[in-house]
């Protein structure tokens, strides 16, 4: 057998979001501003979903926003951290601690499975994906949003000049994210009908790069890269960081801009009922007609 795949260190995180389970609901405003997003997705659907799974749940922020939205009746979470999820429990919902890359669930269990900033820390996104049909009903939903490849790109473009500039060298402190054009490939080649995946950013303005920092440590998703330097970054480097980050993404009344792509996959489990893509050839039109005739017209606009 092949080695694991193995590009994080889920142990390192485990840690930290057990570090970060006591003060979390100081630094949740972005999980929860997600939550609200993938909740209002559901909205939007007509079917109803009576068993739900909320995957890498943190501390219950799907629980709150749902609000009676998608039909859910027992909602069941689950968080690779255990102090997270026993946060969550508070809440009276069915909790567990599990590893989003060992789901003990057994097949066709789940109605809808809903991920709110947590795969993109899975090792094996493929083989995560394929549990994840695993698990849900035929005709089952699976909603999830995770950071994308241009999240905090001025932290790592900060840290990277710095490193170069008083190290001659860089290692990786941002962690690599997805990219949202390899995501439709992959829920097709786990099995999901009628993929749909879609970017959106977030942008947040700080007083100053370290309170992004200190947010980060809050929520549990600084660095853990298995690959990442051991020792501690020296003061020198992470002060020309935070002055080179000042520098080149100022925002309005002294503050800094930090950026989060948020990946948004749907995707459905394959059930003979669903609508099935026309055989190739079967259009009345080409393609070049319509773009022509000036309709057809795609922009892309992500704020």
């Amino acid at each position: 057998m092949a080695d694991p795949i193995r590009i994080f260190d889920r142990s390192l995180l485990r840690k930290r979001r057990d570090r970060a389970a006591a003060e979390f609901a100081a630094h949740d405003f972005l999980i929860r501003d997600v939550a609200e997003r993938l909740a209002d997705r559901l909205t939007d659907v007509t079917r109803r979903f009576p068993l739900a799974l909320d995957l890498g749940c943190h501390t219950g922020e799907i629980a709150d926003t749902l609000d009676g939205r998608g039909g859910i009746e027992t909602l069941v979470q689950c968080d690779l951290s255990p102090r997270m999820a026993a946060k969550a429990a508070a809440n009276g919902k069915p909790t567990l601690a599990a590893d989003e890359e060992w789901l003990p669930f057994a097949d066709a269990s789940f109605d809808l499975v809903i991920s709110c900033l947590s795969l993109h820390w899975v090792n094996d996104l493929p083989g995560t994906l394929l549990q994840i049909r695993r698990i849900l009903k035929p005709d089952g939903l699976f909603l999830c949003a995770m950071l994308g490849g241009e999240t905090l790109k001025e932290l790592r473009q900060a840290l990277s000049e710095a490193e170069m500039a008083e190290e001659n060298g860089w290692s990786p402190r941002v962690s690599p994210f997805a990219d949202v054009r390899d995501l439709g490939g992959l829920l097709q080649r786990a099995g999901f009908a009628l993929p749909v995946v879609d970017a959106d950013t977030i942008d947040v303005a700080y007083a100053d790069p370290m309170r992004l920092l200190a947010d980060l440590r809050g929520m549990g998703e600084t660095n853990a890269v298995a690959e990442q330097r051991k020792t501690l970054t020296r003061r020198a480097t992470m002060l020309h960081a935070l002055k080179r980050y000042q520098g080149l993404f100022p925002k309005p009344e002294g503050r800094v801009a930090a950026s989060f792509q948020v990946l948004t996959m749907t995707a459905w489990t394959p059930h003979p009922d669903q609508p099935k893509p026309l055989a190739p050839g079967s259009a009345k039109a080409s393609l070049a007609d319509v773009l022509n005739n000036g309709h057809g017209k795609i922009a892309h606009n992500w704020e």
